[in-house]
């Protein structure tokens, strides 16, 4: 599939799904010193071709908010406490206009852990903390990650049509979701 970059907006953080994690796992916050379980698991969902360029980008991007991190990133553990996903309830400008919104980033759960029902229970977690602090959210993907995309939509986000290559983007996944997005 060709990989579009694309954007979606949540204008609300009202009646967000709840789903729990199977059991063995738990959700828990990041702490200082994290940032290797981070690198590691963004590593192996194919964003950085090394953990040294996850470390580079997670210390240019998060470095100097480590005490933000700690109340709005998360991670999934396993049974034998190996953090094997994560996610952060950020927050930017979207239309860069100087208003702060929450920002669902960097979600990732280590391939031989995908399809075990637990990217629904992280992103729930984490829109959860985003209702504390933000009205409304958005997020950036592709649509490489239809999968995502899907859930994301289900989530109550909506596509949010930036440019000319929005309308392939959305057609695209149209196709590839067996589902009406746009319109």
């Amino acid at each position: 599939m060709k990989r579009i970059p694309l954007k979606m907006v949540r204008k609300d953080l009202l009646a967000i799904p709840e789903y729990s994690l199977p059991d063995g796992y738990r959700i828990r916050l990041f702490e200082k010193g994290d940032e290797h379980h981070w690198a590691r698991v963004e590593t192996s969902v194919g964003e950085f071709k090394s953990e040294e360029a996850a470390l580079e980008r997670f210390n240019k991007e998060f470095g100097p908010y480590l005490d933000d991190m700690t109340k709005r990133c998360l991670f999934i553990e396993n049974k034998e406490g190996e953090v094997i996903a994560t996610t952060t309830a950020w927050y930017g400008d979207l239309l860069g206009n100087g208003e702060i919104s929450g920002r669902i980033h960097w979600v990732g759960v280590t391939p031989e852990y995908q399809g075990q029902k637990l990217a629904k229970p992280l992103l729930s977690a984490a829109m959860n903390i985003l209702a504390d602090h933000h009205s409304k959210a958005y997020l950036t993907s592709q649509t490489t990650s239809y999968q995502a995309i899907n859930m994301y939509l289900n989530y109550g986000f909506e596509p949010f049509l930036t440019g000319p290559t929005c309308d392939e983007a959305w057609s695209l996944l149209e196709d590839v979701l067996n589902r009406k997005i746009i319109g």
